[in-house]
């Protein structure tokens, strides 16, 4: 046993909760709340759970792959002493995006994003999107499948997919990416600083609906989208020396 409180979280795969019944008989089960340290057992998608559920709490939450994708996981190994890889464990703070949605029937609705806020059309014809920067018009038309906003932890996910640029963790910058544009032709998305606020306002909408979702937190038939770096909320996350998070970011810069 250790001094540590752990709270083991995991998804609902056999093999995610195997690795839950292993860690717990060995280190003992603490209430989230209560803990020192969460310790996800999964892949990116449920960390990003886990970040969404448990964030209030202001733990830090060390990941361990036991999914398919795990770009935010450390690798899980047997033999290991846990308190000792997480003793020598690097932080990596998270900032996330705050998004306001309003609905055509006048409702808001706010969630975080700690990879992307995306805008996406609802039907077959494209959405028309006026975006604006720190209340000024920068592109006053843009016709599109859908346009993000990424966090640099996030470059690497549907922004990078989309083609958009991979951001180093400490660059304080936010990623604007055009999904499959039309017009502008030749634009292909912009660098933002990370205390830009960002609103989108959906032209046409009755016409072209469009969806607006943070990580999975979705609403549907948006008219405008207002996107701001969250100012109170901040989650800490713990990486193995030699795969953190800063290191796994460069070198997706570099692959081929």
């Amino acid at each position: 046993m250790t001094d540590k409180r752990y709270a083991f979280v995991a998804s609902r795969t056999a093999e995610a909760q195997a690795l839950c019944e292993l860690l717990v008989a060995r280190y003992g089960q603490a209430p989230v709340e209560e803990c020192d340290v969460i310790v996800a057992l999964g892949g990116d998608g449920f960390m990003l759970q886990t970040l969404h559920r448990h964030g209030r709490h202001h733990r830090p939450v060390y990941g361990m792959k036991a999914g398919t994708v795990g770009f935010l996981m450390n690798q899980y190994r047997e033999d290991d002493d846990l308190p000792a890889r997480l003793a020598a464990s690097h932080p990596a703070i998270l900032k996330p995006l705050e998004m306001t949605a309003t609905s055509e029937a006048g409702s808001s609705v706010t969630a975080l994003a700690y990879n992307e806020v995306s805008l996406l059309r609802q039907t077959k014809q494209a959405a028309k999107i006026r975006i604006f920067l720190n209340g000024s018009v920068r592109l006053d038309e843009l016709v599109c499948d859908g346009v993000l906003l990424s966090t640099a932890a996030g470059s690497t996910a549907y922004n990078l997919s989309a083609h958009g640029p991979i951001l180093p963790l400490d660059a304080a910058v936010l990623a604007l990416t055009p999904i499959s544009p039309f017009r502008p032709r030749r634009w292909r998305g912009a660098i933002l600083r990370d205390d830009t606020e960002v609103r989108f306002e959906i032209l046409d909408h009755y016409k072209r609906p469009v969806s607006a979702t943070a990580d999975s937190s979705e609403v549907r038939d948006v008219v405008e989208i207002v996107v701001r770096q969250s100012r109170e909320q901040t989650v800490t996350l713990l990486f193995d020396p030699e795969h953190n998070l800063e290191e796994r970011i460069l070198k997706e810069q570099f692959a081929v």
